[in-house]
């Protein structure tokens, strides 16, 4: 495509502003069209209605002036085409295709209308190989849509067999790592929806810390997990699942909760390393984060680790009505569209254990 179909500008912003509206209707309808496919139900029917969806969303795109929607929605019909006419079965590497194709055009609109970046997207790419693999003969189509996703999100869907995990450095209290975590129970049962985050952080956090032996303590790392959201319990419940902007004054709140839970820690001299990975979980490395702005090398490992495990928890937490595989494939998009916000180093092992995961599910029964 030329271009001039890819220019990301707001032309009109009343006009803009309606298709983000319309966008918030059509994306939740698109996303339960292409879960109830990879359930199983792959009937013409829904097809058909998946294929009308598309063609609102290109025709209120080109109707409110956001032209650069149009090519990559024209696209997705031309892949969707090939399955109404039977030429090629539904797969899951489909389905990826239009949910990633989804997602990186509901980010791109919401940069847009915060004045940010879009580099990270990688929209160009998206729409190169997103031509590829619609116009690729049939016996290629299926390798070329798990390429395409491969190659935007960094994520390869094929198993990596992981380095084998280290052994902990030290022995640590029991008693401590106990009591630590039934402060996190305590937290995961204010929410119906934080059920079952302890487990989840807990082991993903070690799963990517054990991709490179000996760098962060198991220990330590343990007690950060449980501890590093503590803070949040002293903030008004408004905030836990807060969707939209915080207001300047929120934002102050919200900044001081690290620090709460650190310093805990802090007045038990044997989680010193815990105690920074809780108080340094929202540094980024180019110094946007918060409390302190630390930048690069100023951040620990675990406190890296954790900022992954915190943002995938918070986006795979909003997208669950996807289903699993669909979630974590949203949330590891979105960090990899984000990766200025996370260490490369940590987020490449990150990425590791998602591969592995994101086969695991693959090789279960569909609708499991």
């Amino acid at each position: 495509m030329g271009k001039q179909e890819l220019t990301l500008e707001i032309v009109e912003p009343e006009a803009f502003h309606d298709f983000m509206e319309v966008m918030s209707d059509y994306a939740p309808q698109v996303e339960h069209l292409v879960c109830q496919l990879g359930f199983g139900d792959n009937d013409a029917a829904q097809i058909d209605q998946l294929f009308r969806l598309l063609h609102s969303i290109k025709g209120d795109a080109s109707m409110c002036q956001v032209r650069f929607v149009v090519p990559f929605v024209h696209a997705l019909e031309s892949l969707l085409e090939r399955l109404r006419s039977g030429e090629v079965a539904y797969e899951d590497s489909i389905g990826d295709v239009m949910l990633l194709v989804m997602d990186r055009l509901g980010l791109a609109l919401e940069a847009l209308e915060s004045h940010e970046l879009l580099d990270d997207l990688q929209l160009p790419l998206l729409m190169r190989a997103l031509n590829q693999v619609a116009e690729c003969p049939v016996g290629e189509l299926l390798q070329r849509c798990q390429q395409l996703v491969e190659q935007i999100t960094g994520i390869p869907l094929h198993v990596i067999e992981p380095d084998a995990p280290a052994d902990a450095a030290a022995q640590l209290s029991q008693g401590d790592l106990a009591f630590f975590r039934l402060l996190a129970l305590q937290f995961e049962q204010r929410l119906p929806q934080f059920e079952g985050r302890t487990e989840r952080n807990l082991e993903l956090a070690l799963e990517a810390s054990r991709q490179a032996p000996g760098m962060v303590d198991d220990r330590q790392l343990e007690a950060a997990v449980y501890m590093h959201d503590i803070g949040m319990m002293l903030l008004p419940e408004s905030f836990w699942l807060k969707v939209g902007r915080m207001s300047e004054s929120e934002r102050l709140q919200m900044a001081e909760h690290p620090g709460w839970a650190a310093g805990l820690l802090e007045r038990m001299p044997a989680w010193a390393d815990a105690a920074r990975m809780v108080a340094q979980h929202h540094e980024m490395p180019d110094g946007r984060g918060y409390p302190l702005g630390l930048r690069g090398d100023e951040i620990c490992s675990g406190a890296r680790i954790l900022a992954l495990v915190d943002a995938f928890e918070a986006v795979t937490l909003k997208h669950a009505h996807r289903g699993l595989r669909h979630s974590m494939m949203r949330a590891i998009a979105e960090i990899n569209a984000s990766e200025r916000q996370f260490d490369p180093y940590w987020l490449a092992r990150f990425n590791q254990v998602i591969r592995m995961r994101l086969a695991a599910c693959a090789r279960r029964p569909p609708g499991e």
